[in-house]
């Protein structure tokens, strides 16, 4: 079985500190965005630069090392296709730090209705992941990239269709300027939810499940706006996990537990990972 994972983010100034949290407006986004800046992700087996050993090892649906144990021996790297998704980052009229977030469109072939971060695969004229994140956001959702401060990355996270999805980290300053305008063919409904949610156990339910002998957890949440109800979960919420983790720097009340998945020696366009 594997064991429980609660991993510390590298070490780095505490984000969201008592003197942070009492700033409000562009003082506390321009002091987080700092902040951000200075975070580091750990390298990962899928980096461009990884060394021959650390290419070849297991990988988990969340991007991190899980084994040293080998992929293959073949001397062809895996290099899976890659995504990016948006977290984009404003202050609520609250005061409270919120996260942009989508309803997939019920029309869609795959994770239909389901609630996503705005993002998509790379294109070849993207520039970096954020180039990636902040294009594909304007197209599900209008958000005009020059509205964007991207400041941070966080660890990729390995999906169940081989996508190497990367977490790009941008703060909307002005809230007021963005006036969502979904893509229909993609997206049904634009909300928005805190990100501190994602880091406390209310509203939060989980499930085990056992593959190849190992379990792990997916962490479902639930969460109610404007008299719409809404379910965060899988590869989202875990994405939105870590980035909270990093942002509050301070880990979860809950278990964190992921799964090990070895990458097929034989890849093709219908492979997916259970």
């Amino acid at each position: 079985m594997i064991s429980a994972l609660r991993r510390a983010s590298p070490s780095i100034p505490l984000l969201m500190d008592s003197a942070q949290t009492s700033l409000r407006g562009p003082q506390r986004l321009t002091a987080l965005a700092h902040q951000l800046r200075l975070y580091k992700p750990p390298p990962t087996p899928l980096d461009d630069d990884a060394n021959d050993e650390a290419a070849g090892k297991v990988v988990s649906q969340l991007g991190f090392v899980e084994s040293a144990a080998p992929i293959t021996r073949d001397p062809q790297k895996f290099r899976p296709k890659r995504a990016a998704v948006l977290i984009c980052l404003f202050e609520g009229d609250a005061g409270d730090l919120r996260v942009i977030l989508t309803k997939r469109s019920s029309s869609l072939s795959s994770h239909s209705g389901e609630v996503a971060l705005p993002g998509g695969k790379a294109e070849e004229g993207d520039k970096d992941d954020g180039d990636t994140a902040t294009r594909e956001a304007k197209e599900e959702i209008g958000l005009d990239p020059s509205l964007v401060n991207v400041v941070s990355v966080l660890e990729p996270f390995l999906s169940k269709h081989l996508l190497r999805v990367v977490p790009v980290v941008g703060i909307l300053t002005e809230k007021e300027a963005f006036k969502p305008a979904p893509n229909p063919a993609e997206v049904e409904t634009v909300f928005d939810a805190p990100l501190e949610m994602f880091i406390k156990d209310e509203n939060r339910r989980a499930e085990e499940i056992v593959w190849l002998g190992n379990k792990y957890l997916i962490h479902f949440f639930d969460y109610e706006t404007e008299n719409k109800k809404f379910l965060i979960w899988g590869l989202t919420a875990g994405i939105l996990i870590r980035a909270a983790s990093v942002v509050y720097q301070r880990q979860p009340p809950f278990l964190e537990q992921y799964p090990i998945f070895k990458v097929p020696r034989t890849v093709n366009k219908d492979t997916t990972l259970p």
